[in-house]
Parts: structure tokens; sequence; C-alpha cells
């Protein structure tokens, strides 16, 4: 592999188009997954905070140095950590445009096709990976929105030839999310290997290729080695009990569960990418058609072991290593090489098909965000509710009640419907028991988590036929002190705040 200083970035442009990019896809705060990420920036932020239930986020949150990052960047800054959130959500979208333009600075030799690229990457980050249950990059902030731009870049140097800047960004990729820098490191060291023989069967083994060895060993080891030490806690019995059914209830852990669209995600970029490595365009490297190979070898592999831990019950505590995950960054590099061929080869210096290819991919990722947060803001910035009913009660909670309050809600309530999957630690700065939505994908990867959950389930079961009789048992038999109620169930109850959807209503104290 050749060193490649020479290259130069159009910062700006690429700044500009990463703004642009969220104008389009959209920014919810403590949306899905956000909802264990940022109660530990929070708590980070205000130690105060989340005095009960604290270990169903922060299980995930001390594998990563995401929620120190943002938290202490806020405290730095003296900004609140929405705004911070917000700040190193835009710094993410544009680390992923500059990550996608290094690439397609190795790929392809013409401007039209690292524009290509780097287009078709940001018109497509809200594209779902096969039956993953990721997208290329959230409208959120999360620990992936850093892993995936420090993994392209990690993979952009090794196929520069530089070595130890490759190793620097899989190590920060690594730090941010140990899963997905395994991914990455399994990538480096493949093409390392592939790269050597061709080396080796043109002009022997130098000096360089055989220190490019020594610093890829030592990077998948290191991105290794948080899943190796999880290793330690699996085991070859079928799941039981409540566990199992947690387990299960997430269907993309098991390729049975898959439906018909969701393997043609996972086969279709396969045969993409070999088309690709068996007739390289004249315009393309041949690092592209190694990195094709690569990608080929990764998916078929990640796959064959993902239908091995589907097959047999004895593997259920293997599924949550979810090795299909590898097509995340076979998606991403996928897409950077689609976008420069189109680029090249299609669209070329036509602005009207660059409109017309554009124009109606915007359109359309502008109308899935809708119909995903169709009761919220399209730019859900620090301070917005949108006359969504849920976030209103939440601000107010935030506002209005006690630091130390702990609540209740409906196990279920981040899935009904106006609700828009946002949650409510994120929101209301509150502690809550567990809930069957977000918390239970917790106790699937530390099961050790499990008797806490299913206690506090146990507490709510029944929750949508609660009258005041079985609100004030729960507040005998739980540190519950508020609850967030459907209107419906006010009626009994002390309720200071309350809007057309839910209400806010303070339990008596125990005596």
């Amino acid at each position: 592999m050749r060193e490649d200083t020479s290259f130069s970035y159009p910062w700006l442009r690429l700044f500009l188009l990463a703004c642009a990019t969220m104008l389009v896809e959209g920014y919810h705060f403590g949306v899905d997954d956000a909802e264990i990420y940022i109660p530990a920036i929070k708590k980070v932020f205000n130690p105060r905070l989340y005095q009960f239930g604290a270990e169903f986020f922060e299980s995930h949150a001390h594998l990563s140095l995401f929620s120190p990052l943002v938290g202490y960047t806020a405290r730095l800054l003296h900004l609140s950590v929405e705004w911070a959130v917000l700040l190193w959500h835009v710094v993410c979208i544009f680390l992923i445009l500059i990550a996608g333009w290094q690439l397609a600075r190795i790929f392809f030799r013409s401007a039209r096709a690292h524009w290509g690229a780097v287009a078709l990457l940001a018109a497509l980050l809200p594209v779902p990976v096969a039956g993953t249950a990721l997208v290329l990059s959230d409208n959120y902030l999360s620990a992936r929105s850093f892993s995936a731009p420090f993994a392209l870049l990690s993979i952009g140097f090794l196929l520069r030839g530089r070595l130890r800047m490759a190793f620097l960004w899989l190590l920060l990729t690594g730090l941010f999310h140990p899963q997905m820098a395994a991914y990455c490191a399994a990538f480096m060291v493949l093409y390392w290997y592939l790269d050597r023989s061709a080396n080796t069967a043109a002009a022997g083994v130098t000096t360089k290729t055989a220190g490019a060895g020594a610093t890829a060993r030592p990077a998948l080891l290191l991105a290794s080695a948080p899943a190796a030490g999880l290793l330690h806690s699996f085991s070859l019995a079928p799941a039981a009990g409540a566990y199992r059914e947690v387990l299960y209830s997430r269907t993309f852990f098991f390729a049975y569960r898959w439906h018909w669209y969701e393997w043609i995600g996972a086969i279709a970029p396969l045969l993409l990418l070999a088309l690709v490595a068996w007739r390289t365009p004249r315009g393309a490297s041949a690092a592209m058609a190694r990195t094709s190979r690569v990608l080929i070898v990764l998916g078929v592999f990640s796959t064959a072991v993902f239908l091995v831990f589907s097959s047999s019950h004895r593997f259920d505590n293997f599924t949550r290593l979810q090795p299909m995950r590898m097509f995340h960054l076979i998606y991403l590099l996928m897409f950077v090489m689609l976008g420069g061929l189109m680029g090249e080869y299609v669209l070329r210096a036509k602005p009207w098909r660059w409109i017309a290819l554009f124009l109606p991919l915007a359109l359309g990722m502008f109308a899935l965000d809708r119909s995903q947060y169709a009761y919220s803001p399209h730019l859900e910035l620090p301070g917005r509710t949108g006359g969504n009913a849920w976030l209103e009660a939440f601000a107010w909670a935030r506002a209005e009640t006690p630091v130390d309050a702990v609540f209740a809600l409906d196990p279920n309530y981040m899935a009904i419907r106006g609700e828009d999957i946002h949650g409510f630690r994120a929101l209301a700065d509150r502690s809550m028991l567990a809930d069957a939505y977000k918390d239970s994908g917790a106790v699937t990867m530390f099961p050790q988590l499990l008797g806490d959950w299913q206690q506090q389930e146990q507490m709510l079961d029944g929750w949508r036929s609660f009258g005041p009789a079985e609100f004030e048992r729960l507040a005998q038999i739980s540190p519950v002190s508020w609850v967030v109620v459907a209107r419906r169930q006010e009626n009994g109850l002390d309720c200071p705040y309350s809007n057309a959807e839910v209400a806010v209503c303070r339990l008596a104290v125990k005596q």
C-alpha cells in the first residue's frame, strides 16, 4: 500500500451538505435508543439525576466514552445537554461525510465521482440496514453516530497506507462502540492479508508490508477484547423463563424471524459488490475492487454465523452478538462506491441528472421521517415540543417535579400512537420504573438486569386498567411518587397537569 498525503477536503461544502442533510432527514431528541444514551449523558452533567433505575442505561454507558464526552462538553462550554447533543449530532454528520470523501478519493479519480459518493451517502443515511434494526446513521445522537465515521476514517487511512492513523481511528471506534470496532478490525485484517498477498505475488514482501501486519494484528485484538470478555457470560444452555421471552421479543436476533424483504437487504448488496469486484470500472481503483472482495467475504461469513446462531436454542445466548451488524459497515462502503459510480458514469456533468436523482431521494427521506415521527416537529430543537401532548407532559414533569421523584408510566408508552417513541427519562430528567419497550432491550444484552426488570414489570401488570386503588397500592410497594396516565385514568387522582392526551399525577406519600 502506498501512502498518499496529497488529500484535500472541501470543508465548507461538506459542512453545508451536513447541515442540509439534517434539515432534510430530521432531528429528534430522546427518541428510540437515545432513551438509553441521553440519560447517561445527563447523569454525567448532573449526578443528582436518576437516583433510581440508572442501571438500565448505565449498563451500556460504562462500555463507551460517548456519555462522558457529550456530558463534559456541555459542562465545559456551559451549554445545556440539549444544545451539546445537537452540536455533536451535526459534527458527526460532518465527520461521516469527510470519511466518505476520503474513501471516494481513494476509489475514484474524478471530482464528479467524489461528489456522487458523498451525496448518495448523505441522502441515504436514514436507510435501514437489512433486518438488523439499524439505519446507516440515526437522526438522533448515539454512540453509533461516532463509531460509523471513525470506522470509515480508519479504513480510509488503511487503504492509503497510513497504518498508524488507521490504528488510532480504530482505537477511537472501540472506545465509543466496541462491537462496531470489532467489525472494522475484521475488515482491516482481511484487507491487509489480501493486500499483502497481492504485493507478495507481484514483488515480494517488503519491510513496510511486514509493518502493516504488525499494526493490524494488535488492532484486531484491541477491538475484539471487549467482545471476548463478554463471551465469558455466555453459555450453550437454551434461554429459559422470563429471559427467553424478552430475548425472543427481539425478532432481529433470529434468522427465521426475518421477513423476505429483509433478506433481500442482505443478499442484494453482496451481489452488487460481486459485480464491482468482477468488473471494476476503468475510472475506479484497484483498492475499490479489493474492498469489495473483502466485504463479500465478511458478509457471507457473518450471514453464516447468523444462521448457525439461529439454528438451535443452544445458541440463544449468542444471538445478542448480532453478527449481521457487519452489514452496517458493508452498506456504508457500498453506498460510497455506488455513489461514485453513478457520479462518474450516469450523472456526469449534467445538473438536471443530479437534480432528478437527489431531489426525489431528499423528498423520500423527508417523507420517511414524517411517517415515523408524525406527531412531533421535524427538527426537535431544544425547547420545541410542537404540540405533542406527551412531550408537553414530560416537559412539565421536568420543570415542576422534584429531582428525586420516581415516575411510573404505561410499560409500553413508547409504542403508543402519538408518543413517537420518545423516552421519558431522556426528556423529563426523572427516574421511572423500567418499561417493557426499551429497558427490555437492556435486559437482552445484560441478563443480570432481569431480576430488577421483572420485579418492576410485575408492579405495572394490568396498568391500563389501573384506578385510584391500584395506584395507591403501587405507591405502597414501590418508590413511585408520580405517574403519567391516560386522561381516562386521572379520575380520583391528584393531577396538577393534564392536556388532551395525558395527565401527570401525584401519588399519596406513604405513611
